[in-house]
């Protein structure tokens, strides 16, 4: 169906308001000794972004008949903004969603040190959650450890890392990236549709959405890196061609990326199938991921 991009703006940005909310109490207060590890976790957790993960953690429980706890889906926020941080440092990057990077702010020493006490602080959330009659609280645990070490997003780091000024494939790629951007969507989705008790056929329909839906928006990621500058991104533009990393466009070129993205969209798509109307805002998102570069 057509997507009215204003409304699903307003939408998310909804959303991300309650995610915000949970965020600004559960995080430690900036006056919280010592105070400079919490100053730097909360300049890096509230430096913008639409809270994509968040938002389809409770997209997923909604398809599967909750509304989802904001407090639980902002644990992917911590998750992420760690990798960013870390990404950050290693790429020596001086911006992020329009703001000097944590390591400009605080050091590098300090940056790594946020990006590892984001990652407890998620465990720290997620032990909480209640358990569903098909998944017990380990489970959720499991999923999250599994995703944040080193056979996904610490694996995909270091196989990034390593790749840098090597002629890689697209073989080589993909798998860099399933194992970052797309296995931190698919879990986010995977999370949220568990923790409402969410049937195997509806998890996998949101598991192989969230794998395809990653490497679209990596791809699109990747385009606009090549094509936009610093002050639209937010961010450096071009810091992955400076450092010689293998990406999308670098391997395709453009207008095969942008094919290769929009036969990801489709794929994903079809995975909701079995969801039906359900998963409609999924596929809002989906369509709006694809269509912002242009």
């Amino acid at each position: 169906m057509p997507v009215d991009i204003n409304e699903l703006k307003s939408y998310l940005a909804a959303r991300g308001k309650r995610v915000d909310a949970a965020l600004d109490a559960f995080l430690p207060r900036p006056n919280r000794r010592p105070s400079t590890i919490h100053k730097a976790m909360r300049h890096s957790v509230f430096a913008g972004g639409k809270r994509l993960r968040p938002v389809l953690y409770l997209l997923a429980a909604a398809a599967a008949g909750s509304q989802g706890e904001p407090r639980q889906a902002a644990i992917f926020e911590y998750l992420h903004a760690a990798t960013l941080l870390h990404d950050d440092v290693v790429d020596i990057s001086d911006l992020r969603r329009g703001r000097p990077t944590c390591h400009k702010v605080f050091g590098e020493g300090m940056a790594v040190l946020c990006g590892d006490a984001l990652l407890t602080e998620a465990f720290a959330v997620l032990a909480r959650i209640r358990p569903t009659p098909r998944y017990r609280t380990g489970d959720f645990v499991r999923e999250l450890a599994e995703t944040g070490g080193s056979r996904k997003l610490i694996g995909g780091q270091v196989m990034d890392l390593e790749g840098e000024g090597k002629p890689l494939d697209k073989g080589a790629i993909v798998r860099i990236h399933e194992t970052k951007t797309a296995a931190l969507l698919a879990t986010s989705l995977r999370l949220g549709a568990m923790s409402a008790n969410a049937t195997p056929v509806r998890l996998d329909a949101v598991t192989r959405f969230g794998r395809a839906l990653g490497l679209a928006f990596q791809v699109i990621d990747d385009i606009l890196d090549v094509t936009q500058s610093s002050e639209t991104l937010g961010k450096t533009a071009g810091k992955d061609a400076a450092a010689d990393k293998a990406t999308f466009p670098a391997i395709l070129g453009l207008d095969a990326s942008r094919r290769e993205a929009a036969r990801l969209t489709r794929s994903a798509m079809r995975a909701l199938d079995p969801l039906r109307g359900n998963a409609d805002r999924l596929r809002q998102i989906a369509d709006y991921l694809l269509v912002r570069e242009y």
